[in-house]
Formats: structure tokens, sequence, C-alpha cells
């Protein structure tokens, strides 16, 4: 890669670091689910209007959406309203590149390499530390935000599955197109959790000073961490192999633990930086290590960057 292009990734690293902060900042404000709904159809509609569909099969647009979408940001943003903290859920999200490596073994017939099967088990092996020292601060910071963001990677791994089945031709129509699906479910799950008057209400007292401060993290999660972040990313893994653009979203959890310590106040716990440290090096391994050849399957193209886009 060129300096250039090493620069453009540290650029999404940041985008993307920074993007949990915009969340934090929107939690605030609006009910979770009904934010991850907001979040999504904002997307929407200039999307249907501008952005040329993908021509992927349906089903396994639908996963993608399904998996990636609704399933990862209706437990992520659950487990930050619940107390997960900010720095924290972006180090723990990372769950979903070992969880992405079990599910093709499961579902479609891919062999680990040694590095790789080495990788995800130190992986989580840093996963259950974090998990340890959170049960450990009580009722309030306990295991339960941990577990709803350990399932918002398993749901982002399942979407995984589902862009690399699409095969899309063009990476970035895919994951903006993808904002199309989640809208109308986590709406219904926002009726059916958080009433029908709780999204109206926040919608009613926008024009206050938390209100305010969530369109502002609002716009930065579309503009910023989703249509910058992404299309810069796009780019990348179009002029480079997957292999030397995904460790950089390694360094995600960096520049969010660095940002909520700086802005929030959130100070990590000395087993927190070590279980932080474990599971980065352990989802580096299984990023970067050997891959077989998939199983053959019927009408199915594995993608040749097996390493899908990654917008949190």
């Amino acid at each position: 890669m060129t300096l250039r292009d090493r620069l453009l990734a540290l650029t999404v690293v940041v985008f993307w670091g920074l993007n949990f902060l915009a969340i934090h900042a929107g939690l605030e404000h609006f009910p979770p689910l009904f934010f991850a709904a907001l979040r999504f159809a904002v997307m929407a509609i200039p999307v249907i209007l501008f952005v040329p569909r993908p021509d992927v099969p349906l089903r396994w647009f639908l996963l993608y959406g399904f998996g990636f979408g609704t399933l990862q940001f209706a437990f992520l943003f659950l487990a930050m309203d619940q107390g997960m903290p900010t720095g924290l859920a972006s180090l723990v999200l990372q769950s979903s590149a070992p969880f992405t490596v079990i599910l093709c073994v499961l579902l479609l017939g891919e062999k680990m390499s040694l590095r790789q099967t080495v990788g995800i088990t130190v992986a989580v092996g840093g996963m259950v530390v974090i998990g340890v020292d959170r049960a450990a601060h009580g009722a309030s910071a306990g295991l339960i935000p941990v577990l709803l963001t350990l399932l918002a990677g398993l749901g982002w791994a399942f979407g995984n599955i589902g862009s690399r089945l699409a095969h899309p031709r063009n990476a970035l129509y895919m994951a903006l197109w993808m904002s199309v699906i989640p809208p109308i479910p986590l709406y219904a799950l926002s009726l059916a959790v958080e009433g029908p008057s709780a999204g109206f209400e926040s919608i009613a007292t926008v024009g206050t000073h938390t209100g305010l401060v969530a369109l502002g993290g609002l716009a930065y999660i579309v503009v910023l961490g989703t249509i910058g972040g992404a299309g810069l990313w796009a780019y990348l893994m179009t002029r480079h192999p997957a292999s030397k653009v995904a460790p950089f979203s390694l360094l995600v959890p960096i520049v969010g633990i660095s940002a909520a310590w700086a802005i929030l106040g959130e100070t990590p716990t000395v087993w927190e930086l070590v279980g932080g440290a474990v599971v980065i090096i352990g989802c580096f391994a299984g990023v970067t290590g050997a891959k077989s050849k998939p199983a053959k399957e019927k009408n199915v193209e594995p993608s040749s960057t097996d390493e899908p886009m990654a917008v949190p």
C-alpha cells in the first residue's frame, strides 16, 4: 500500500472509532431501537432515490441486511443503552471477526488454518477476561451488556456470510442499499419493546439540548461513519487485497477507547486493557491467517475479497 492509501485507511479508522461516540450521543436522547431504526431510515431514502440497486441474489442480500443491519445494531444499541461503555463496545464488537471464521467453517465448509484456530482461541480468551471483569463490577456494568455486544458481533458475522455469498460487483452499493432492510423490523421491535409513544416523544423534544446533540450524532453516523467511511473502505478494497486492508479495522477499538476516555471520562480497567490487547492480537491472527479454499456450493461463487466491508 502507498503512504496515501495507508493514510486513507487510518482516516476510516478514525471515522469508525469516533462513530461510537456519535452513537452514545444519540442514545442520550433517543430510545435504542428507535434510534437504530432512525439511523437506517435516514440513509434509506436517498439510497433508494440516487444509488443503483446492486444486482445480487435476494436471499443473500436479505441475510446481509438482516444480520449486519437489524441484528447487529439492535443488540449494539441495546447493549450501550444498558451500560456497555462506549470504548469497550468498539472492542467487543470485533468479535465479529472470529464469529465470521467459525460460521464460514460451519456453513460454507471452509477449513481453518492453524494460525486462524490459535487466533480465534486467543480472541475468545480475551473476551472471557473482559466478561469476567465486567461481571465483577456489579449489575450496572455487568455481564449482560457484554453478552448483548457479542450478539451484535454474531449478527455482523451472519451479515458477512450474506455479503460473501451475494458476491456483489460493487461493495459500496450493496453496503448502502443494505440500509433499506432494517428500518421496518427495527421500528417494529421499538413499538413492541419501547412502546408506541417512546419514539414520538423523543422526536417531539428533539429541539432540546440533548436532542440537538443526538441529531449531531445521527448526522455524523450517516455522513462520516457510513458514507465517508464505507466509501473510502470500498475504494481501498478495490485497490488492494483484503488481507492488506482488513487488519486496519482492528485499530478502530484503539480510537474508540481513547476517545471515550478523553471525552466521556471512561477509564478502562487494567483487565479490560489486557483482555482488549489479547482480543486484537487474536483477531489479527484470525484475519491474516492463510485460508483454505471453501467447499464448492451449487450456484454460489464466493467473493474474491472475503473480508466484508465493516461499517460500525
